[in-house]
């Protein structure tokens, strides 16, 4: 019979480790992206988000409005570090609109 490792592990910390040992890292930036965009962006911009893809360190953000995509290009950084502070890490370093 297998004899577990520790069995006073809390939660988060097995759960962390099960993501870490299974390489889910990147599935789990995904989504967390996703919900850190909504979140931070709020229904207006999300009614016009198609699409949030996270690639490398690069945010791939589709809109249907070509002028919101203009007015989101002229905050890039400050997008960028809300994103990022939302995730509590450095996780995206470049933001393109399509």
């Amino acid at each position: 019979m297998a004899k577990r490792h520790n069995t006073n592990l809390p939660l988060s910390e097995a759960l962390n480790e099960f993501i870490k040992e299974n390489k889910l890292q990147k599935g789990m930036d995904k989504v967390d992206v996703r919900e850190a965009w909504a979140t931070l962006m709020g229904n207006g911009v999300n009614n016009y988000t198609t699409g949030v893809e996270l690639k490398n360190e690069t945010l791939f953000i589709s809109l249907s409005s070509s002028v919101l995509r203009e007015e989101l290009s002229l905050g890039k950084s400050k997008i960028i570090s809300m994103v990022n502070e939302e995730l509590g890490r450095e996780l995206v370093k470049k933001l393109v609109l399509r």
